[in-house]
């Protein structure tokens, strides 16, 4: 451009050409890079599809709303993430699909078979070391991204906070929490560098406003989650990404355990398709709101009449007294957690004795 203004008599056919020598040679320094040699295309070739596949401009661009941009989902192999994988594919939505374990990535595959739509990427996020090198790992796919889904989650356990070591809540957060600050550090600027306003979802579980009952601990650390969703949504503003928590106050129904599942549970693919509306803002109000609580739209879960009320419309089955098994109330899932909170509860049952006269009644 120094060169351009030196000469200010100079034509505006020459002012043309000039521009398109110059953007004619970035072009080409651009493809001299993406095409670094075998080593660089065999690495991109295992990862997922070419850049050469996802224009980034012309009339593909996907920023016109042509083609869709990919949206990465962290912890993909998870019943959650998998509901979010599926949830894009639905959409005819290109993912990046990450995960720790290569086994239990590679089975995402099933989802949508041959498919250029989805990309594995082995990774992880446990801390600032494993999300740097993730977002080196995207970075070197050379597509641009149109959002983020975080679904990290330890296992969960329980257990009373007042009856397990202090070390157990740290190992929570450890789990729960500082995972999601380490992705947020690396791949919130790659959002940034897309420069279209994109999103980054957080997924959080119950216990957040008010504690559940046996899992203190998860509960201590989805209510620090929600504070740094917040914390990111302030900070992340400068750099034109919006972050955003989905809320989901209960359990989600999962596709391997989902006989074990209470009806009421939203299923893993509705909370991946809350998820993706807002990535794509669907229907979000002019100031969208940090926490977005799931039961406030999407799927609505089962009325808990429905769920009780076995017997058909115009049934005299409850009339005559007739009994419906506990198991078909109250499903295995849901059990074990009312067994446990009835025995904090409940006062012990003093010890049955007989009277004399009650020799012979059994107890």
């Amino acid at each position: 451009m120094a060169g351009l203004c030196r000469a200010p008599g100079r034509r505006r056919g020459g002012l043309r050409r000039g521009l398109d020598g110059a953007l004619g040679a970035g072009l080409r320094v651009r493809s001299a890079g993406t095409d670094a040699g075998p080593a660089f295309r065999g690495r991109i070739g295992r990862v997922g599809p070419r850049a050469g596949q996802y224009p980034i401009g012309g009339s593909e661009n996907p920023m016109s709303g042509t083609a869709s941009l990919p949206v990465v989902v962290l912890g993909a192999a998870g019943g959650i993430g998998r509901g979010v994988v599926q949830a894009a594919l639905d959409r005819g939505r290109p993912v990046i699909a990450v995960a720790r374990n290569p086994e239990a990535l590679e089975s995402l595959r099933a989802l949508a078979p041959n498919s250029p739509l989805l990309t594995l990427l082995q990774g992880a996020v446990d801390d600032d070391a494993a999300g740097a090198v993730l977002a080196s790992r995207l970075r070197e796919l050379d597509r641009p991204l149109g959002g983020v889904v975080a679904c990290i989650c330890g296992a969960l356990r329980a257990g009373r906070l007042l009856d397990q070591p202090a070390e157990l809540l740290r190992r929570r957060l450890d789990e729960d929490l500082l995972p999601h600050l380490a992705a947020a550090r690396h791949l919130l600027p790659l959002l940034a560098d897309v420069g279209r306003n994109s999103t980054y979802v957080l997924i959080g579980g119950p216990g957040g406003e008010q504690p559940w009952a046996g899992y203190g601990h998860r509960s201590v650390g989805t209510a620090a989650l929600r504070m740094l969703a917040r914390v990111l949504h302030d900070e992340a503003r400068a750099q034109g990404v919006r972050v955003q928590l989905l809320s989901v106050d209960s359990p989600v129904r999962t596709g391997e355990q989902a006989r074990h599942c209470c009806p009421r549970w939203p299923s893993a693919l509705a909370v991946g398709q809350r998820a993706l509306a807002l990535v794509d803002r669907d229907g979000q109000p002019p100031v969208p709101p940090v926490i977005v609580r799931y039961a406030d739209g999407g799927d609505q879960p089962m009325p808990l009449a429905e769920v009780v009320e076995t017997a058909p419309a115009g049934s005299s089955n409850l009339q005559e007294g007739a009994a419906t098994a506990p198991s078909e109330l109250l499903p295995e899932g849901c059990q074990q957690p009312v067994r446990t909170l009835l025995d904090r509860l409940l006062p012990p049952r003093p010890p049955l004795s007989r009277s004399p006269h009650d020799k012979e009644r059994p107890l």
